[in-house]
């Protein structure tokens, strides 16, 4: 038997650090709230302090987590933090972690159902119990016409709509020839940026992607939808997707999907429901008059990697029929073809988004929902919610300040009413403190603060601190 120095880690070492990571993470997750929310460091500062070249021979692995301690935990901005109040939430909880980690350690490559079965059917199977935990119709249950697979990103979702919408729109003959320059899309001027990139990928062109106005509440005009439609129609264009929101990026708006729905049916267009960070509230029943008319959506999505305590990245997208979903992505060269794929008794999931490979995201979901149980995480969710309406009480009590939005959920929309200069002065000298960070939008034209309750961890005292620090800069305002 050879000598031979193999380099790899033995299973015996494995075990060994693997518990000094496990340690690090729990340690990292007690001591979190001791870090400034927003790394302070400045542009290049963590690279300046790298080594220059890769190491020639291997390095102890206590080294390796010496140097995240030195050297990268500086540049972290901690979305883990109780006090992270900025853009939206990217949870991760301790199940949704250790799901990861066995994933991890599975090493499989779902693409197929064969390449390993359980990435598949556990999959399907998760997706099929959160249409019944969302309260989404029964068409996208696998055992109907329709179907859910997860995501890397909502982005990737509101592609994969897009594309499955035009391939219908042109009975699938503009994979084959490409777009001819008449496809026409439609969202407000509040839907996500990640819309207008998919537009530039189909090839439908940013030109085409018509932005409909808002209502005083910051969501889409169906009257003006159905306007913009039927003058598109009279000018020889195709009309083929609109994208309505559950729970807009900037404000949490949301658009009216009865009667978009209603629009999209009677011009036969597709609609797509983003529900990116506001769907994982449709857990709980009293939420889910928000999303009413969900059920004329040809397709769907939420994030629990938002705010259902799910690890980065898990985005559940469902479609109503899956037949025109997989007839626009699959391709199946010969090095791919197998007895149970040609059977057409299994679900192979490379056919139901932009890449081929994908990775056993469903476990750590599974993981999540397990542990929690929907009394769990509709606790959690119920909590956030309770905890950004009292902020928002605050906010119409105190005469310095004024709400900028609705709140129907865990987002507050507000300004300091001394105009954008102070209230961009409140948000720096707050994130510049590291303790808490903020992030901004405009609305109505003007620069509008933005605080979102939904860490996995934040509680009533966090939200409260939060309040205190922003009235002591608010007096700095003025």
């Amino acid at each position: 038997m050879s000598d031979e120095k193999s380099f790899h880690m033995t299973p015996d070492e494995f075990r060994r650090h693997g518990h000094a990571v496990v340690d690090w993470i729990a340690d990292y997750q007690s001591r979190i709230e001791s870090f400034p929310v927003r790394s302070q460091v400045k542009p290049g500062e963590i690279r300046a302090a790298l080594p220059a070249d890769p190491p020639a021979h291997g390095e102890p692995f206590d080294a390796l987590l010496k140097d995240v301690e030195r050297l990268i935990l500086p540049g972290v901005t901690h979305w883990q933090s109780p006090n992270f109040f900025a853009y939206f939430p990217c949870n991760a909880s301790g199940p949704g972690i250790l799901g990861d980690l066995l994933s991890s350690g599975l090493g499989v490559q779902g693409m197929l159902w064969s390449t390993s079965p359980a990435c598949t059917e556990l999959e399907t199977h998760v997706m099929d119990w959160l249409v019944a935990m969302l309260g989404l119709p029964e068409r996208f249950l696998s055992s109907r016409t329709g179907g859910g697979v997860i995501q890397d990103t909502a982005s990737s979702a509101a592609l994969c709509a897009l594309l499955a919408a035009r391939e219908r729109a042109t009975n699938y003959i503009s994979n084959k020839k490409g777009c001819d320059g008449r496809l026409v899309a439609y969202v407000s001027t509040q839907t996500h940026s990640s819309l207008e990139k998919a537009a530039m990928i189909a090839g439908i062109g940013v030109e085409n992607l018509r932005l409909i106005e808002v209502d005083q509440n910051l969501a889409m005009r169906p009257d003006a939808l159905a306007r913009q439609i039927e003058a598109d129609r009279s000018n020889g264009l195709t009309p083929f997707l609109v994208c309505a929101t559950v729970g807009t990026t900037s404000s949490n708006a949301m658009d009216p999907i009865v009667a978009i729905g209603e629009v999209c049916r009677q011009h036969s267009l597709w609609l797509h429901v983003d529900a990116a960070m506001s769907g994982t509230a449709m857990l709980c029943p009293e939420f889910r008059h928000l999303q009413n008319g969900v059920e004329l959506a040809d397709s769907y999505n939420f994030n629990p990697h938002k705010w259902m305590f799910t690890n980065f990245d898990c985005s559940c997208f469902w479609v109503a029929d899956r037949k025109a979903l997989i007839q626009t992505l699959s391709i199946l060269p010969e090095y791919l073809r197998n007895q149970a794929t040609e059977s057409g008794a299994v679900i192979d999931y490379r056919d139901w988004h932009i890449q081929l490979g994908r990775r056993f995201r469903s476990l750590k979901l599974w993981f999540v929902i397990r542990h929690y149980g929907i009394e769990g995480l509709q606790h959690h969710i119920r909590q956030h919610v309770q905890l950004a309406q009292q902020f928002a009480e605050w906010v119409r009590n105190d005469d310095r300040f004024e709400l900028a939005a609705p709140v129907p959920l865990n987002l507050v929309c507000f300004r300091h009413k001394s105009g954008d200069a102070a209230n961009q002065g409140i948000m720096d000298r707050l994130n510049r403190s590291g303790d808490l960070f903020l992030t901004h939008t405009k609305l109505h034209g003007k620069l509008t603060l933005r605080l979102c309750v939904a860490q996995t961890h934040t509680q009533a005292r966090h939200v409260e601190a939060a309040w205190k620090r922003i009235c002591e800069e608010a007096e700095r305002a003025g």
